[in-house]
């Protein structure tokens, strides 16, 4: 029968696209996130019922909306235990009706805004701020989540409920802090939205590379967060960043869904309107800057000179290396040291980047990263040694847990003579 697929693809996209909107939302009703992920399922479960009798609503993540929003209000009514919650959200809770879509769309901002705050609140562990933001503001399920950070699916599921257990019996207040507080939150938040965006740019696996709503959501509060904040420069760095970064979506895949490296992207395909909002946002994060740029304010830096270069041949691989060098002191990692050994060896040749990435091999934490052996594969085939690079491109797709990243390095295998 059609409407039963019509109906299942509507509630699936519905929750991708949606329910971070819809838990907010109802979060700052009944101000416990565990509680209002719980409402959204049921909204979803009921929508499932009625889209597949009665077909879908022109405008369903309103009804959506509406249905997880009137079922937190009777939860209220409902329960003496929220009875001084009633109170706080208004006397004339009881006579008004809620419209089904807020009168000012910055008000779902705000709420998601609240929600990242509060998932990113001090009593958690880093891991659980993680795993709980990703679940409910990135619409991630539990096993997706336990993909991205190589531990056993039960582990995050029991994390995550943790995570919302400790909110509820810490009463953890449902707003977005001030003062102290803000500030000892804020490099959390600005990781979380950073991390939300990577899975939309690049998902860790499955079938697409590309999850665009993720990517929307994070750009969304890294704006709402920047127009909060306007003099923090690491917030104007990270909204920059990400601009740049969204600025490319267009150009990073084949009408396949294929990969395009970014020596092969059509650059005309470039969004110059997100350019120009990043530069606008650099600008602003270098001029409120007190001291050295910090690392968001760096990466977008080195978007930056991405983002200037028309062709290719054009980019300014030295000052790209230099910023990561910069990075580094900063900030040091790993997966920054494989970025910098990329630009040396576009700057000075590939045999410098060769001994970089060498150097890099036996490090614990790049032991299952498909891009290291990637990179060191192309650097092999730029030398010349193309047994070794076919090899090195073979293991990479091993380790890749995207199909259309495990594709492109097979094929580049195959191209090697």
């Amino acid at each position: 029968m059609e409407p039963q697929p019509t109906a299942a693809h509507a509630i699936e996209t519905v929750f991708r696209l949606e329910s971070p909107r819809v838990v907010a939302g109802v979060a700052r009703i009944v101000r416990d996130v565990g509680i209002a992920e719980e409402l959204t399922q049921d909204a979803l479960v009921a929508a499932l019922e009625r889209w597949t009798r009665d077909g879908v609503p022109d405008n369903p993540g309103a009804w959506l909306m509406a249905t997880a929003r009137h079922r937190a209000v009777d939860l209220v009514r409902r329960r003496e235990t929220y009875a001084r919650k009633l109170a706080e959200i208004g006397r004339d809770l009881e006579t008004t009706a809620l419209p089904e879509e807020p009168a000012d769309p910055e008000d779902i901002d705000d709420d998601l805004l609240r929600l990242v705050f509060t998932t990113c609140h001090p009593v958690l562990s880093p891991q659980a701020r993680t795993a709980l933001t990703l679940r409910l503001l990135g619409g991630l399920t539990t096993a997706e989540i336990a993909r991205a950070y190589l531990v056993p699916e039960p582990t995050i599921a029991q994390r995550i409920v943790r995570a919302k257990r400790t909110l509820a019996t810490r009463n953890v207040a449902f707003e977005v802090p001030y003062g102290p507080d803000r500030e000892a939150r804020l490099g959390s938040v600005l990781d979380v939205i950073y991390l939300i965006f990577n899975e939309g740019y690049a998902a860790t696996a499955g079938d697409d590379l590309l999850r665009p709503g993720l990517c929307e959501d994070a750009l969304r509060l890294a704006r709402v967060l920047s127009a909060l904040m306007p003099k923090e420069p690491e917030v104007a760095g990270l909204t920059a960043l990400l601009e740049f970064q969204a600025s490319r979506t267009a150009a990073r895949t084949a009408p396949d869904g294929t990969p395009v490296l970014l020596e092969h992207q059509n650059r005309r395909r470039w969004n110059r309107l997100l350019i120009a909002r990043g530069i606008r946002a650099l600008d602003r994060a270098g001029a409120t800057a007190s001291g050295p740029p910090g690392p968001y304010a760096l990466q977008a830096a080195i978007a930056a000179c991405h983002a200037h270069a028309y062709r290719y041949e054009d980019t300014d691989w030295r000052a790209i290396a230099t910023l990561y060098a910069l990075l580094a002191a900063v900030a040091p990692s790993p997966v920054v040291e494989l970025n910098r050994a990329v630009a040396v060896a576009m700057a000075d040749g590939p045999a410098e980047g060769l001994e970089l990435v060498d150097a890099l091999t036996t490090e614990p934490s790049l032991r299952d990263y498909h891009l290291l052996p990637s990179v060191r594969a192309d650097l092999l085939a730029r030398l010349g040694r193309t047994a070794q690079a076919r090899e090195e491109f073979v293991r990479a797709a091993g380790l890749a847990r995207n199909e259309k990243e495990r594709e492109l390095l097979l094929r580049r295998a195959d191209e090697m003579p």
